[in-house]
């Protein structure tokens, strides 16, 4: 909610220093980061969500998922200052944080460990995602020079060898690829030191975006009629079936955080419509998993070359703005545990030929070389981005979007039990519990399913 902290994994900072910050954001810059944050490589999956369910339960199903996020949010505001959402001196710098002041510290380390496996599983996300558009350092004739991937290699080679030509290659070696540039930037000492990379990484996020958008009109003007149908996409089976499927005050933060939210959750649930709807409308029951291989490998090849090139770049960032509040998490609990050690403690500095000087810690090098080496053996073992998706999403969601946001709002606001305000918002509860389950086992099917074949 801190303009200087946008993120709610960030490493804490002591109240006394944070209360001296000059907080500068408002409305707008709040509703920057969220879409942001929100909007990412996930879009390009939508279009085959929508496939799976249909042109009625499809939209409803987007519609409601941003109520249910809209709902949360809300909750999540008021948890903003403690102990009063209006007046309480102490600023939650954290979800984390925020739980722990809340509810306890045992309930803290069970939301940090939720937090903790989504940020693991995310790095994993995206390593997948980076081999649909990765292809490796390679060079291919009439092509480009530079880093190619693998949906713009195999778009100059439809563009090269005609549309029938057998234009499929690996992931391993380019997930490998993109392991050894995280690598690298993962030596990065801290959060605040990656600013320029995520504003990068926001920009190719939208460029993408936009391009895939636009693609999916230009094909379903060029089919002349709009693909799919009410049920969804055909399958064999019912079974089958269900399977597949920073700121200042005032105004309060808590007013402003609710008002960016209404904006942000509005216009990013339009623009996922959009991007559903028009990517299964454009191709029906053969609606891809990411929307621009798709049409991505035939023409205007250019194009879908540089909108792949916007994803790697995208992801590139992403891995790290996930990676980074772990890395410092993790190194700060060795680094409590350990006061005396100067090997964890102890920074070497190096200088490499024709390179600037710069400091290595070995806790450093040797931690978030072993986060690295996990996120791409775990991707290339599993190298399914849907279902990859689904489980993440089905093992965090209803924790930290929906218990711990309706628990503390419990707390702060002393909700009698059985209230009408504690029936309704447990039963807001238990309803999105099932849902949650039903979608992660389905995902872990689908994953032990694709993984088998």
């Amino acid at each position: 909610m801190e303009e200087a902290h946008s993120s709610n994994q960030t490493p804490l900072l002591n109240n006394k220093h944070h209360n001296h910050l000059h907080r500068t954001g408002n409305v707008w810059t709040a509703v920057a980061h969220i879409i942001t944050g929100v909007i990412g490589a996930g879009v390009l999956s939508l279009a085959w969500s929508m496939a799976q369910l249909g042109w009625i339960a499809g939209p409803l199903a987007m519609v409601l998922f941003a109520s249910v996020t809209l709902i949360s949010t809300y909750l999540l505001c008021n948890c903003y200052k403690t102990p009063d959402p209006e007046v309480g001196p102490v600023r939650n710098q954290s979800y984390i944080d925020a739980v722990n002041m809340n509810l306890g510290k045992t309930n803290a380390r069970v939301c940090g460990l939720f937090v903790q496996v989504g940020l693991y599983g995310m790095g994993i996300a995206y390593t997948i995602t980076s081999a649909i558009s990765l292809r490796g350092m390679v060079l291919v004739a009439n092509a480009y020079s530079t880093c190619e991937c693998r949906a713009i290699q195999r778009s100059n080679c439809y563009h090269n060898e005609g549309h029938n030509a057998e234009c499929y290659f690996g992931d391993a070696q380019y997930m490998l690829a993109f392991g050894v540039v995280q690598l690298i930037l993962s030596q990065i000492n801290n959060f605040h030191n990656i600013q320029w990379l995520s504003v990068v990484a926001a920009i190719m996020s939208f460029a993408y975006s936009i391009i895939g958008l636009g693609l999916g009109i230009a094909k379903v003007i060029g089919n002349g009629y709009i693909k799919g149908s009410i049920r969804g996409i055909s399958t064999s089976t019912t079974a089958e079936k269900v399977w597949l499927d920073t700121l200042k005050s005032p105004p309060s933060e808590k007013d402003t955080m609710k008002t960016a939210s209404i904006i942000s959750i509005s216009a990013t649930t339009f623009f996922y419509l959009c991007c559903g709807a028009l990517g299964y409308a454009a191709f029906g029951d053969k609606t891809p998993g990411n929307l621009l291989t798709g049409f991505g490998f035939y023409e205007p090849y250019w194009l879908i070359d540089f909108a792949n090139m916007c994803i790697v770049l995208h992801l590139v960032g992403g891995y790290q703005v996930y990676s980074q509040p772990l890395f410092a998490n993790v190194e700060k609990w060795v680094a409590v545990k350990f006061p005396d050690s100067g090997i964890i403690h102890k920074d070497f500095k190096l200088k490499p030929p024709l390179l600037p000087a710069f400091k290595l810690n070995v806790l450093r090098l040797c931690f978030r070389t072993i986060f690295v080496a996990s996120t791409t053996t775990i991707a290339m073992l599993f190298p399914y981005f849907n279902q990859v998706l689904g489980v993440l999403g089905g093992i965090y969601f209803w924790p930290l979007s929906i218990y711990f946001p309706v628990q503390m709002y419990f707390k702060q606001r002393n909700v009698e039990a059985w209230s009408l305000k504690w029936v309704m918002l447990q039963s807001f509860s238990i309803v999105c519990l099932p849902l949650t389950l039903f979608a992660l086992v389905g995902s872990i099917e689908g994953l032990i399913t694709a993984r088998l074949k």
